[in-house]
């Protein structure tokens, strides 16, 4: 077994103990990912990252030293197969997929078989894979196998199932007394085995209740159980008149007559049929054909995937990417299709169509280009819609559609835009909504002091996912967000320097110093915008220092946290107007550590830096405070408890739909004359009849 000081060096990736420095590779290199495996089952794999250009890979089985803990000096000798083991690469683009397989039976010997495991713990090995470019090691893959013998049942089954009754109906044991098979048990009258002679000799001591098989007692709801003296003097009125199998004992009832049940009236029935827009559409309503059908466009889900059948909605702007290929390419709907303008007037599409002559910003061609002829047709690179809309109707479509070449095995990044653009507009002048803001607009933002007109604004990594290679997306209205980049630092950073960098990031995107309390805020009107409260992140020379040590520094603001107060004020044609309260950035810091690998050398490390944006949503006014009648007695709080007893007679209002009103009515005086009736042969009367 390895010692626990060579497992340790293993689990932490250090280099193996082998008594000599190793230089250390170039970074351009490739590696293993993961470098050191535990493997416990037949087939274990790893990715070899990087330029694996003749590159070699080789497989070996090393002896670790037990007396002094060490593993062999390692070589690039070895081949895919060693012994019962097998190496396979599957190679991609910088990626090589490298499996292992162990090629044996894992079964444990039975008998004096050959091709079997003598013990549970079959295969105990230490196993290197080298990956070399000549006589030069690269990279190394260490693998800790140890794999036991499947334990999966293998016998015969017998088919005599014993059949178990349906405990929903009736009980499983009818005679749970009838504890010895075969032979009769004493005072056991259930007990089949009992001969009628035997019977005799206990028919007075049998066991009672559900222990002497008697699993259906009669429960104390029924008529004919109910006792003259025990009974209330109302019980005749309430009790149950029914067979005993109709019993609670079991976990239902007996076989009875089953009625389909009834949707409630609350439950919003299914749309099958879609409605025809004839009074206009509001914000977030699919957009309609004259054909009555969806009008879709190419959109990234949830989940990641671009959607062919995605609706658009009314006033809701989207700009998404979707990458495909010629096989997996499919083209969307058709630009000759009518739309209903939200009134029933039909809108055609103003297409545009346009040649791509530079395709770099579109296409990923690969890596391994073939010189043989492949094929190639024309295909939609990106399409831009324009909407022109007034009120609750649209007037206007504009579509620009791109097209371009898309040969065999290239990559594609289609991109569509839809944009929304009123009618009484401009491009300079679209404003966030009228007059409260839109949900997805962009919050409209300015900065007084060099009168700029700006917006809030995040990251948008691309490719690596740098800071110095993020473009900026627009904060919008309503919708919280949260994006980030990686910023690179080096071992010997200053720390100071450092927090200057990172401050300088976040205030690129924070150019403004108000914001537009409305979608269509004025930005010449103070009364019309918001200031936003800045809180610097805390200066390092109040707190603890962590010491003059390279690779650390404290209080770094790495978070910049983003919260702006929202409220309804108003509404107009019904749909709520909402407006911007207030705007807060604050600041979280951070302690950064750089990030050693096998050895600190001086190289770039990695500093993730994050920005959110959060929309809290208040009341317009303050809530009325609660009294202490509420406070202290909950229980007829209808919002606070399961029970209602305001909503008692709920039933009998015009609310109550689940029934005709005519059936209710009829069966609320018939419960009030029985409680009438339940008062009347209480105790209290009987006695002043009797007198």
């Amino acid at each position: 077994m390895i010692p626990a000081v060579l497992w340790a060096l293993l689990l932490l990736g250090c280099e193996r103990p082998t008594g000599r420095a190793q230089t250390p590779a170039s970074p351009g290199n490739p590696v293993f990912q993961p470098s050191f495996i535990h493997m416990s089952g037949p087939t274990v794999s790893s990715f070899l990252v990087g330029n694996s250009t003749d590159v070699v890979l080789g497989l070996n089985v090393i002896h670790v030293n037990t007396e002094t803990g060490m593993l062999p000096l390692l070589h690039c000798n070895g081949s895919n197969r060693y012994g019962e083991w097998s190496l396979n690469v599957s190679h991609g683009m910088n990626v090589s997929k490298v499996t292992l397989t162990l090629m044996r039976n894992l079964q444990l010997c039975l008998s004096n078989a050959s091709d079997c495991c003598l013990e549970p713990l079959c295969v105990v090995e230490t196993l290197q894979v080298s990956a070399c470019r000549g006589s030069t090691m690269l990279a190394n893959l260490l693998i800790q196998a140890e794999i036991y013998v499947n334990s999966s049942f293998t016998g015969n089954v017998s088919e005599n199932a014993t059949v178990i009754p349906n405990q929903v109906f009736q009980p499983l044991g009818s005679c749970p007394c009838n504890l010895t098979a075969g032979i009769c048990d004493i005072r056991c009258c259930c007990d089949l085995e009992c001969t009628s002679d035997l019977k005799q000799l206990f028919s007075g001591s049998c066991f009672t209740g559900v222990f002497g098989g008697n699993t259906n007692p009669p429960f104390d709801q029924l008529c004919s159980v109910q006792t003259t003296n025990s009974a209330p003097d109302w019980f005749p009125f309430l009790c149950v008149q029914s067979s005993l199998n109709n019993t609670p004992f079991l976990g239902y009832f007996y076989h009875g007559s089953v009625s389909s049940s009834l949707v409630s009236s609350f439950k919003i029935p299914l749309q099958t049929v879609l409605e025809k827009p004839l009074s206009g559409y509001k914000q977030g309503d699919p957009i309609m054909t004259t054909e009555n059908e969806y009008f879709t466009i190419h959109q990234r889900s949830m989940a990641g995937q671009c959607v062919g059948n995605a609706p658009v909605a009314f006033l809701q702007n989207f700009d998404d990417k979707c990458v495909t290929s010629l096989s997996a390419y499919k083209e969307g709907l058709s630009h000759n299709v009518v739309i209903n303008s939200g009134t029933g007037d039909t809108i055609q599409q103003n297409v545009i169509y346009g040649n791509v002559t530079d395709v770099r910003n579109f296409i990923t061609e690969p890596e391994d280009i073939q010189n043989t002829e492949v094929l190639c047709i024309n295909v939609t690179f990106a399409e831009y819609y324009m909407f022109i809309w007034k009120g609750k109707t649209i007037e206007e479509i504009n579509v620009t559609v791109l097209i371009g070449k898309l040969c065999d095995g290239e990559i594609l990044t289609q991109r569509f835009s839809v944009n929304f653009v009123s009618f009484n507009s401009t491009n300079t002048t679209e404003l966030s909504g009228n007059p409260g803001y839109q949900v997805g607009k962009p919050v409209r933002a300015v900065n007084i002091s060099s009168d700029t007109i700006t917006t809030l604004k995040l990251w948008q990594p691309a490719g690596n996912g740098l800071c110095t290679s993020a473009t900026f997306t627009p904060v919008l209205f309503g919708l919280n967000s949260l994006s980030g980049c990686i910023l690179e630092v080096n071992i010997n950073e200053d720390c100071s320097q450092l927090r200057e960098d990172v401050t300088d990031r976040f205030n690129s995107l924070i150019q403004a110093t108000h914001v537009g309390k409305r979608g269509n805020s004025s930005y010449s009107d103070l009364n019309d915008l918001v200031e936003i409260i800045r809180l610097d992140p805390p200066n390092p020379s109040a707190n603890a220092s962590v010491g003059n040590l390279n690779g650390i520094c404290s209080d770094i603001p790495a978070n910049l946290n983003i919260h702006i107060i929202t409220a309804d004020v108003g509404a107009v044609e019904g749909i709520a107007q909402e407006e911007i309260l207030g705007v807060q950035i604050s600041f979280s810091t951070v302690i950064w550590q750089f990030q050693c690998g096998i050895i600190c050398e001086n190289k770039s490390s990695s500093l993730p830096i994050t920005a959110s944006v959060q929309f809290i949503k208040v009341p317009a006014q303050p809530p009325i405070p609660m009294t202490r009648f509420q406070i202290n007695y909950t229980e007829y709080d209808c919002n606070r408890n399961e029970v209602c007893w305001p909503q008692l007679f709920y039933p009998l209002t015009w609310y109550y739909t689940g029934e005709p009103y005519s059936q209710r009515l009829a069966k609320g005086l018939i419960l009030a004359f029985f409680f009438l009736l339940a008062a009347v042969l209480s105790n209290p009367w009987s006695r002043i009849l009797k007198v």
